[in-house]
């Protein structure tokens, strides 16, 4: 590895770092009006399209079994999702909002909305914007590549 490579992969990582931090305090101040945190919004809008087991949240979100775990009997515990049986296997049981859950992601909307909006316009418009999704989607894509050559785990620790 060349040093100029190896500069950019710091660059790259110190980059993702942030946003991380960026994007968490941001989803936090979205999700707060709504009676949400940032991380049960994450996983009840993973399972707003369908039914999933905690370790297919995990494996989309890219982050531990365990942490969906604890979030998700919060989850249920407030009433805002419900376990489900599991046709596919008897012990892992699916998740699934309740309508209490969707309503409080759907008072999210307004604001996710209007922060969209902002990022387009300050991005130079929608095919930058999408532009910047399909290069950090294409990074995490060679990442995850590389990461398995490598031996290493996948992120929700299975």
């Amino acid at each position: 590895m060349s040093r100029e490579q190896q500069d950019a992969l710091s660059r790259t990582a110190l980059g993702v770092f942030r946003l991380n931090g960026q994007f968490l305090a941001v989803s936090e101040r979205l999700a707060e009006p709504a009676g949400l945190t940032a991380a049960w919004w994450q996983v009840l809008g993973a399972v707003l399209p369908g039914t999933l087991p905690v370790a297919g949240i995990a494996r989309a979100m890219g982050i531990t079994r365990q942490s969906v775990q604890r979030v998700a009997d919060l989850l249920v515990r407030e009433g805002l999702a419900a376990y489900e049986p599991n046709p596919a296997h008897r012990r892992a049981k699916l998740l699934a909002p309740t309508e209490a859950g969707r309503a409080a992601v759907h008072r999210i909307d307004p604001g996710h909305a209007e922060l969209a909006a902002l990022l387009a316009r300050e991005l130079g418009g929608q095919e930058a914007f999408d532009e910047t999704v399909r290069v950090l989607e294409r990074l995490s894509s060679a990442l995850e590549t590389v990461g398995a050559s490598h031996g290493t785990p996948p992120a929700d620790g299975e």
